[in-house]
């Protein structure tokens, strides 16, 4: 009686789940993509009551002060009604100054939600308990602001084979410059954050390793988009925004280190080691010749 009891429940799940079909993303928000990049945006929340957060739930930098703040709207839960306010403050990185009612700013500096794996569960916890109908929820929204991210970008001229491109050569370039120690050169590939981060980190390695050989083995074995976010500038207009996209790269590479008498002290630059590196690439949406920047890197435990 009580499995019949849940039927119900379980059948309101999933007419949630037809009404959000595959995206880029997410194999299961087609409608909701389609609906974003038919210029729909936010009128769509009246047919799918999941879609306020996403698109909501964008980070905001205030126009008329020099913090930057995180804006979490009401959010609308498939299954149950709840609402529940957050916000975060941070300090706003240097670039940031007021200029009349707009701010010009280079980057936000920082990694709006941060990408970390999710624990997987079993198909009777996902479908027969609570629990597992809050993590369906959860997930479906975690992957829902990533569609609508992308569909913003895609308004750009955003190609996601072109982006991997681009990617590859820059995660090439930018170690190339850190195994030189090129601090000059990198700076322009890299966010401010970013390069205060890569200044510190060559100068503890050269206090060690006398110079480094590094080598990508093309082709790249395998790269794919974990994760999109929006930053937001003006809330009135939703162009003027911040796009962050979260890579895995997994590559072959060779690296040796030497001494100061040319010595080899660590690696082997024969011998191919398998890697895997989380990036995240960032690029403003409200600046005609903006380039896509490495702005964090994410170590996973």
């Amino acid at each position: 009686m009580a499995l019949r009891s849940r039927f119900p429940s379980i059948r309101a799940l999933l007419s949630s789940f037809e009404s959000c079909q595959s995206s880029p993303l997410l194999p299961s928000t087609r409608s909701y993509y389609s609906g974003i990049s038919n210029g729909l945006g936010l009128d769509y929340y009246r047919y799918s009551p999941c879609l306020s957060k996403v698109c909501n739930d964008v980070l905001w930098t205030r126009t008329s002060s020099v913090t930057l703040r995180s804006s979490m709207a009401t959010e609308v839960p498939t299954y149950v009604i709840e609402r529940r306010m957050s916000t975060s403050q941070v300090k706003a990185p240097p670039q940031a100054r007021p200029m009349g009612a707009q701010v010009s700013m280079s980057s936000p500096g920082l990694i709006h939600e941060p990408y970390a794996p999710r624990e997987r569960i079993s198909f009777w916890n996902r479908w027969f308990t609570r629990s597992g109908w809050r993590r369906t929820k959860e997930d479906i929204i975690v992957e829902m602001k990533s569609a609508y991210a992308i569909s913003k970008l895609r308004k750009s001229g955003y190609s996601k084979n072109k982006f991997y491109q681009e990617a590859i050569q820059l995660y090439k370039e930018i170690n190339i410059l850190l195994a030189h120690g090129d601090k000059t050169t990198i700076r322009k590939a890299v966010t401010e954050k970013m390069y205060s981060e890569l200044k510190n980190e060559i100068k503890n390695r050269e206090s060690r390793w006398s110079r480094i050989y590094w080598e990508m083995v093309e082709p790249v074995v395998k790269i794919r988009t974990l994760r999109a976010r929006l930053i937001g500038v003006d809330r009135n207009d939703l162009n003027k925004a911040f796009i962050q996209l979260t890579l895995e790269f997994l590559t072959k590479q060779k690296f040796e280190a030497y001494d100061s008498k040319g010595t080899v002290i660590a690696g082997n630059k024969n011998k191919e080691v398998l890697v895997r590196d989380i990036w995240v690439f960032e690029k403003s949406l409200f600046h005609a010749d903006a380039f896509w920047r490495l702005c964090g890197r994410i170590s996973l435990k």
